[in-house]
């Protein structure tokens, strides 16, 4: 699918032939928990390895009520068994599943009547999330499926205006959301309904360098007064990085960011789009000793010296990890 995006082809043409989410979804559904575990426990500790502390992992690649559970029962095992830190987020609304592409509203009512109450009851996430965009989920439907999270205790999220101004901003103010994930095409007015709400709008420079598409207005919604965080989206799809100094390279030279803006972005602002700003994210008394030792004369060197990865150590709750 690289290949194929290298020679031009969209990421809904590749969507529409089969690829994209669904091929994830294909190889997720054939995997046990023991797989998945051991895939994700790779990752992580290159994560770590980069300087990265806290991480939430979605689910989305099952798209049935059985591999969403099983994902996520393995997202919170890895969170009880792995130093880092890991957030699970339900995201069943990721996309529909080729057995339903001509039954959405059957879907719908498996992720909102049978889903959404199982995990919330077995507290397997934090937060619901849900892709709405054109061809995905509407506002309307997005914002159901929300709801209903938030009566089991599952914090909203929501991929906002992606690939189309959806109106996913202002649902995501509306709802309360924690975060509005990616917000490429976001209106004023949904940069005005985030900037007067508590929702932090996390932008993924990262994506847009994959895929070649419009980065999201980072200086606008910054200027607007919204809290803007910088996150990597990894994932096979549209972001095959998690380099957060590497994603800070690209905000600064991409999106308008200053290195300050860029900094605040991957470590405060990034914590409170998981509501734990009063716990990480910054250095401080009262808070958990996550920190990174860079080696580097400045921050600014960060974002400026691009492409090695800067990292000396890491403390985590206090303890310095050997690698």
């Amino acid at each position: 699918e690289f290949a194929m995006r290298a020679r031009g082809a969209s990421y809904q043409e590749i969507a529409d032939r089969g690829g994209g989410i669904i091929t994830t979804v294909r190889e997720v559904r054939t995997a046990t928990k023991k797989d998945l575990k051991k895939n994700a426990r790779r990752w992580l500790h290159r994560l770590l390895q980069h300087g990265t502390t806290t991480v939430e992992i979605k689910s989305g690649y099952g798209l049935d009520m059985e591999t969403e559970v099983r994902m996520l029962e393995a997202i919170n095992e890895l969170s009880s068994e792995e130093v880092i830190s890991v957030v699970p987020t339900f995201l069943g609304a990721h996309a529909v599943p080729p057995e339903l592409r001509k039954q959405k509203s059957e879907y719908i009512r498996e992720v909102v009547d049978r889903m959404i109450p199982y995990i919330g009851s077995k507290r397997l996430a934090l937060f619901c999330d849900v892709f709405c965009e054109k061809g995905y989920f509407t506002a309307a439907e997005s914002r159901a499926i929300l709801n209903q999270g938030k009566q089991f205790n599952l914090a909203p999220k929501i991929h906002a205006d992606e690939l189309n101004p959806t109106g996913g901003a202002e649902i995501a103010a509306t709802a309360g959301a924690a975060s509005a994930d990616h917000l490429e095409h976001v209106s004023e007015a949904g940069i005005a309904a985030l900037a007067a709400s508590d929702t932090v709008a996390t932008l993924l420079p990262g994506v847009s360098f994959f895929l070649r598409h419009t980065y999201a207005p980072a200086r606008r919604l910054i200027d607007g007064g919204a809290a803007v965080a910088i996150a990597s989206d990894f994932n096979p799809g549209s972001c095959m990085a998690f380099n957060m100094q590497l994603m800070m390279t690209i905000a600064c030279t991409q999106m308008g960011m200053s290195p300050e803006e860029a900094l605040t972005a991957v470590t405060l602002n990034g914590a409170a789009a998981l509501k734990m700003s009063g716990q990480v994210g910054s250095i401080e008394p009262g808070k958990k000793a996550d920190l990174c030792v860079m080696n580097v004369p400045n921050y600014v060197t960060l974002a400026y010296h691009f492409g090695v990865n800067h990292l000396e150590k890491v403390v985590k709750n206090g303890v310095i990890l050997e690698f």
